[in-house]
């Protein structure tokens, strides 16, 4: 079991650190490419740009929560309810999840 963990390519957990505004501050965040690449598809599927995606997203944490701590495992997050929702909407279709 622990082979699928374990053995998956160094490329996919290296952290890429990238440059964008975040409200009209110059920032930087760091995430491991397999997010980044999670990231790029929410960001295409909403019809965005990725740093438009994630300032909409930070904006939108400011306005609920009225600061954003921790961001980057917020965008973390983000991606595993996307591969959840995914998941659901493949089950939902035909497609099955075994449980665990």
């Amino acid at each position: 079991m622990c082979q699928v963990f374990a053995g998956q390519s160094p490329d996919d957990y290296q952290p890429v650190t990238r440059r964008l505004r975040l409200n009209g501050q110059s920032t930087s965040i760091r995430l491991e490419r397999s997010f980044w690449e999670i990231v790029d598809t929410i960001a295409q599927g909403e019809g965005m740009t990725t740093p438009a995606f994630v300032s909409k997203l930070h904006s939108e944490v400011l306005e609920l929560r009225g600061e954003a701590p921790n961001f980057t495992s917020l965008l973390r997050c983000a991606c595993l309810i996307r591969l959840e929702q995914n998941a659901v909407a493949s089950a939902s279709a035909g497609g099955s999840i075994a449980a665990e």
